[in-house]
């Protein structure tokens, strides 16, 4: 009855069982789940009478079909009534995981005249003169907005929008729980490119930036590069942008690990999709040797015909000598090998013939493209995007600090060089005297992160403003509203958004 994968919360139950009262009756069920391969992590007494017990027995299991299972035993149990199952993922997930606060307490009169009719009129006039103060005076200054049309969804592929919603709402919970910043998930029904633009442009000037999440390649490429020239706010592909920020962060302290330098590393990278290939860029960006990319076809190398025009950049960029073979050739010799695309490609032994205290950065969840237990046998450094491993490299590093960082500085667009400082601050939180083989990034609930990231975020972008503006009023510290109703002096401060604070 045991499972061959890992129980884990995302599959966690509470189980309401009447059991007879006697000595062994609890150990009795304890024993049972951990036989059927479950991990039991609490056991609450709900009531009793002279002849019975009834308690909750909450237990981690690795599937919906080990959960059955787990179920299944308990109630086969002699003097055991199974009352009933609670998928407690499930529970954590009615009625949605978001909701709208009001920051107003509009307990008064006065307090309604000032937040509604008459005087938010004066307020909308100020901005009809000057559409900039928008920014400062609406929740555009710390708001953004999730999109996605539903055809990339976690390992889950073409699921639509409906279906996407429960992920994007858990986007917008942890853009507050870790950055401070109000998100909104907006999914949309539609898969043609030229809608999807229109429509965001369409709702653009209530949100501060845009996170678009979950599009399938390559269309993904299009929408950012046209929403990007379209907008005057961040507009920002987690897929790929928050994704090579925490692979370039976690690469950077690796390499410390094992004494290389970037520039002297040959890199394999398995899938050429959104994230793949961001990596590639801005691991080129940062100056790396060299880098094979791997898709369905082979190694992308010069000579291969049909390519979209994504493919024929990492062709024209990457791959010096000209590999054309398989996955196993490629990382023969490797430095660094950097999986993002699907479950076990790799063997323990295709590790082995890499080059001398080699780093490994499978990422496909939930199974990786190597077993990350085989690898750490023969690299010196192994990552995954699991949370139930060593060194998880997961986007929530990045992208609540970014967006903490662009919102507070009021930034137009996102650039490379704001990821870049995005990575560095992640890597540098950890502390070169601190890494090691298997702490390469930060803990996602380190109150460091985030906080780094914004700052980091928030000087490249102030540092780019005032190249281009050179020596003109940046747009952080705007004067006050000029339109009609308007004092003459600035009527409210604008300070930077905060962070929250963390336990």
């Amino acid at each position: 009855m045991a499972t061959t994968r890992l129980p884990s919360a995302g599959f966690s139950i509470t189980i309401r069982i009447s059991i007879t009262a006697d000595a062994s009756a609890i150990g009795r069920l304890t024993t049972c789940v951990g036989e059927a391969g479950a991990i039991v992590t609490a056991l609450d007494v709900v009531d009793s009478d002279p002849s019975s017990v009834i308690v909750d027995l909450t237990c981690d299991t690795a599937d919906s079909a080990h959960a059955d299972q787990v179920v299944k035993a308990l109630d086969a149990l002699e003097g055991v009534e199974v009352r009933k199952v609670s998928d407690r993922t499930f529970l954590l997930h009615l009625g949605g995981k978001i909701e709208v606060n009001s920051k107003v307490g509009l307990r008064t009169r006065d307090e309604l005249s000032r937040a509604y009719t008459p005087g938010v009129a004066r307020v909308c006039l100020a901005i009809a003169e000057n559409p900039a103060d928008a920014r400062r005076l609406t929740i555009k200054r710390n708001t953004v907005a999730v999109v996605t049309d539903g055809t990339a969804v976690l390992g889950l592929g073409n699921i639509g929008p409906a279906a996407a919603l429960p992920v994007m709402e858990g986007k917008a919970a942890l853009f507050k729980r870790f950055g401070g910043v109000d998100a909104w998930p907006v999914v949309l029904d539609t898969q043609d490119p030229d809608e999807i633009v229109s429509i965001v442009k369409a709702i653009a000037p209530a949100y501060g930036g845009i996170n678009l999440e979950d599009i399938a390649a390559p269309r993904c490429f299009e929408i950012e590069a046209r929403l990007r020239e379209a907008l005057n706010i961040p507009v920002f592909h987690d897929d790929q942008h928050g994704t090579a920020i925490c692979v370039l962060a976690a690469l950077t302290n690796a390499l410390r690990v094992v004494g290389k330098r970037l520039a002297d590393v040959r890199v394999v990278v398995s899938g050429a999709g959104a994230a793949g290939t961001a990596i590639m860029k801005l691991l080129l960006r940062q100056g790396v040797g060299d880098i094979i990319a791997y898709d369905r076809p082979g190694a992308l190398h010069r000579g291969m015909e049909g390519l979209n025009s994504d493919w024929q950049w990492l062709v024209d960029h990457t791959n010096k000598e000209n590999y054309a073979g398989d996955l196993r050739g490629a990382i023969r010799g490797a430095d660094v090998f950097i999986g993002v695309s699907a479950p076990n490609l790799l063997t323990g032994d295709d590790i082995a013939t890499m080059a001398e205290n080699s780093i490994v950065f499978a990422l496909a969840n939930p199974d990786p493209e190597v077993d990350p237990r085989e690898a750490r046998k023969h690299a010196a450094v192994v990552a995954t995007g699991r949370s139930d491993q060593p060194n998880q490299i997961n986007n929530v590093l990045a992208f609540p600090g970014v967006f903490r960082g662009m919102l507070d500085a009021h930034a137009e667009e996102f650039t490379e060089e704001m990821a870049l400082a995005a990575a560095r601050a992640i890597a540098d939180v950890v502390g070169e005297e601190k890494i090691n083989p298997t702490v390469i990034v930060p803990s996602v609930f380190d109150p460091r992160v985030a906080p780094a990231v914004a700052a980091a975020v928030r000087a490249a972008a102030q540092a780019a403003a005032a190249s281009a503006t050179s020596g003109a009023t940046s747009p952080a510290s705007a004067g006050a509203p000029s339109g009609a109703g308007a004092p003459a002096t600035d009527p409210v401060g604008d300070e930077p958004g905060t962070l929250p604070t963390h336990p």
